[in-house]
């Protein structure tokens, strides 16, 4: 069955409930994404989340859809508490994938000299890479286990940062309800040698410099500023994660037949959000995002430590400080406004960044005059953007926004089109420095496997669901 679409303004796109649909599909795109959008997959799938039970408002797809494993990336769904579903394939493989921005008191002029001698030291110091691991650092399973409880404070009360770190992470770097009991042996053993590392595929540890403010009352806020040197980190929880949703998927699909549930994708195999499956998926699930969250918080301590390495100055001049870490793919319990009341819903976000307007109580007090902060990776080879988060996304969309570009060309389509070619010259000769593990991560990687970022947060921009606080220029990316 062809999907229906009713334009409703230039950004926002319907389509209307009909059959075992619960209720209309929502997508924020361009008429030109719309034209490519209609070619695949993604808005059956935006269509397929509307069926679910308990869905509450829209099955929302953000303008870098597309296609995902049962939910299109992109996409977002809230869920009733009590008649509601949660979904492994509304949070995706990879729990909590994100980004986190690290700023710095550098200039463009003082690194780009050494920004070859960076690239060598981040790739020496962060492992990266199928299966990477870092040797000096084992774990115990108690140890491990604390680490899946406590998040990024784990990594903290280990020296891998300070304290104010937690206070710019996405619920202060620790979602509460893990437990490490839920979680099989095989999730423990795939992670307990990949804590610290960046993985592969889209993942990446990136220099960049401030290329543009667009708006500076926000900026100033925000601590950016033209021709600054920042740092982004976008990695998740590696095998431990995949691990966690593979063993998940068999347990749901077994639950949606056990609860009546009637699915028009197995992918979307779901447990009822107060039964015993969907309590122990949400548990496993905290777990995987913790492991995360410490992820990150330890690939920003040896960020640090390489600047200073490379730089021969102390990291307190250096001032490379958070701004923000957000999870890109999560299940979460929040309070929102729906029907004229307040209610508890599980929002999922897959390929999708929590967007909290100014004035929230979940908003860092720091930033709580402009918003909490969006950050949008592009490519490799353009822009990527920093946003804050808006009154219209939290009215409209759960407050949430796009999570990056989208994909517009499969891994194998992307690879095919630069046989032959040296992709890694082509970008030295634009001034971006690539360090990578595997040149097919590079080829499969290209700027051309993504739509234009500029054109994705324009359309976020134009909706009201985020505004644009600057633009960032790539100068160096390690790669997995």
């Amino acid at each position: 069955m062809s999907v229906k679409l009713q334009q409703i303004d230039e950004c926002r796109w319907r389509i209307p409930r009909e059959g075992a649909m619960r209720t209309d599909g929502l997508i924020f795109a361009s008429r030109d994404m719309i034209g490519a959008l209609e070619k695949e997959q993604a808005l059956d799938q935006v269509r397929n989340v509307a069926t679910l039970p308990g869905i509450v408002g829209p099955s929302i797809a953000m303008p870098d859809i597309h296609w995902g494993y049962g939910f299109p990336i992109g996409g977002v769904a809230a869920f009733d508490m009590d008649e509601g579903v949660v979904s492994p394939g509304g949070v995706g493989y990879d729990i909590n994938c994100g980004v986190r921005l690290l700023r710095t008191e550098l200039e463009v002029q003082e690194v780009r000299p050494r920004i070859e001698r960076l690239a060598n030291e981040l790739y020496h110091n962060v492992p990266s890479g199928v299966g990477s691991h870092r040797k000096d650092l084992k774990l115990s399973v108690a140890e491990e286990r604390k680490v899946l409880t406590d998040g990024a404070g784990w990594a903290v009360a280990h020296g891998f940062g300070r304290e104010e770190d937690l206070d710019h992470i996405e619920e202060q770097g620790a979602l509460r309800g893990a437990d490490p009991l839920v979680v099989s042996e095989r999730a423990l053993e795939r992670g307990r040698n990949q804590l610290g590392t960046l993985g592969s595929g889209n993942h990446f540890l990136e220099i960049d410099v401030v290329e543009e403010i667009h708006n500076p009352q926000a900026a100033q806020v925000l601590g950016l500023f033209p021709g600054q040197i920042t740092v982004s980190i976008h990695t998740g929880s590696r095998g431990f994660g995949y691990q966690v949703c593979d063993d998940h998927l068999k347990m749901m699909l077994r639950a949606a037949g056990k609860y009546g549930i009637d699915l028009p994708d197995k992918q979307l195999c779901c447990a009822p959000l107060g039964s015993p499956e969907g309590k122990q998926y949400l548990s496993a699930m905290a777990c995987a995002a913790n492991f995360a969250f410490a992820n990150r918080q330890l690939i920003t301590s040896w960020v640090r430590e390489s600047f200073e390495q490379v730089l021969g100055r102390a990291q307190s001049e250096l001032r490379m400080s958070l701004i923000y870490d957000v999870c890109h793919n999560i299940a979460k319990i929040e309070e929102h406004a729906f029907g004229g009341r307040k209610r508890k819903l599980c929002v999922h976000r897959k390929g999708a960044t929590r967007a909290y307007p100014p004035g929230h109580a979940d908003t860092p007090a720091l930033y709580r005059s402009v918003g909490q902060p969006v950050l949008i990776p592009g490519d490799m080879g353009r822009y990527s953007y920093v946003l804050v988060g808006t009154q219209g996304a939290f009215d409209e969309t759960f407050g949430s926004s796009c999570h990056g570009a989208g994909r517009v060309l499969s891994r194998h389509a992307a690879k095919k089109l630069v046989r032959g070619q040296n992709v890694e010259a082509q970008l030295e000769s634009q001034g971006i420095v690539i360090r990578a593990a595997s040149r097919a991560t590079v080829a499969e990687e290209i700027p051309e496997a993504y739509k234009d970022v500029t054109e994705v947060v324009g359309v976020v921009e134009r909706a009201g669901i985020g505004k644009i606080v600057a633009r960032l220029k790539p100068l160096a990316v390690i790669k997995g």
